[in-house]
Parts: C-alpha cells; structure tokens; sequence
C-alpha cells in the first residue's frame, strides 16, 4: 500500500514539479494552509488555482483556516526584518507547525512542504524547522530541497505548460511593500 503524505503548498508554481516528484513514492493531499498570504484576493487567487489543477491529476485538496489575525499577531515586531529573515522564521513554524499536526491526526504517514522550491527560501531553515516538528509530532518529514537538480527551472517550465499564474512576491504584505518599494 502506497503511504500517504500531507504536502503543504502556498502556490500552483511551487506545487506542480514537488507533486509529480513526491506521486511516485507517495499518496499525496495537498494541504493550503496560508494565512500570510495577502491581500485575501491574491490568496484566492492562488487556492483557486491550485485546487483546478488538483482537479485536473486527481489530487485530494484540503484548506486550512485563513486566520490572518493569528498570523498578524504571531509575527508582531517583525514588521522590518528582510526576506529570509526572523519574520520567515516564525511563518514557517506557524505554518508548518499546522500542517504537521494535521498529517499526524489524520492518519498520514509523513508530511512535506514545497517552500524550499523558491530561491527566495532559505531551505536550512525549512529544514530544522521541518526536521525538530517532525521529532516533536513523531511522523516523518520528507526533506528536499526542491530547487537542487533544476527542480526551481523545470517547475517554472511546468507552470509556463499550464498557463499558471505566477506571483512575483511571496505572499506576505511586507514582502509585497518591499517589492514595490525596490
């Protein structure tokens, strides 16, 4: 039997190379659990698109609850730290830490994330945080670094195949503001 495993994804880009990786060892469900992600219609955007492509491979999808005030209060202080900073590093444990519980009360036999196809990402810090929640919750986290072997340009390519939106900022407000003000 074919273990089951919990992906969490933020995007249809960052999702669409890690599935078809993880569908050859794995029963995956795709978990969208991001309540950094703003303003709400950017976030709608990107559910949207990532469920219809889940649709179209046969995919199980799975929203989590989008509670940006949790999130606004969890990286209170952090307002001015750049990408890859402290503010990353608390969304990550936010995130992850949700998404590790899930798999674990739902039966999966392991989790994983897509984070760490971005080059915006700082994969060893998704790595120890993804490495000490699995040690916590006793299930196994796959750990990739999905951009390595030109998995980052082979999943802009697939995402190019499918006419994917493609955001040009992380998701959060302050990366957007700092974008803008580049």
């Amino acid at each position: 039997m074919t273990p089951k495993l919990l992906l969490h994804t933020c995007c249809g880009p960052c999702a669409i190379y890690v599935i078809e990786e993880l569908l050859k060892q794995y029963q995956v469900t795709v978990y969208f659990y991001n309540p950094n992600i703003h303003p709400r219609k950017e976030y709608l955007a990107r559910k949207v698109e990532v469920k219809k492509y889940l649709e179209k491979i046969d995919v199980e999808f799975i929203e989590g609850d989008y509670n940006t005030k949790d999130w606004f209060e969890q990286i209170k202080g952090l307002e001015h730290e750049p990408e890859k900073g402290r503010r990353c590093d608390v969304c990550f444990n936010l995130r992850l830490g949700e998404v590790v519980r899930r798999a674990k009360d739902n039966g999966f036999a392991a989790w994983a994330t897509t984070l760490s196809i971005s080059p915006h990402k700082d994969y060893k810090k998704i790595s120890e945080i993804g490495q000490a929640l699995s040690k916590k919750h006793d299930i196994e986290f796959v750990d990739r670094d999905w951009k390595k072997q030109e998995g980052y340009k082979i999943s802009c390519n697939m995402s190019k195949v499918e006419g994917f939106y493609r955001q040009d900022y992380c998701g959060c407000v302050y990366s957007k503001r700092d974008r803008d003000e580049a």
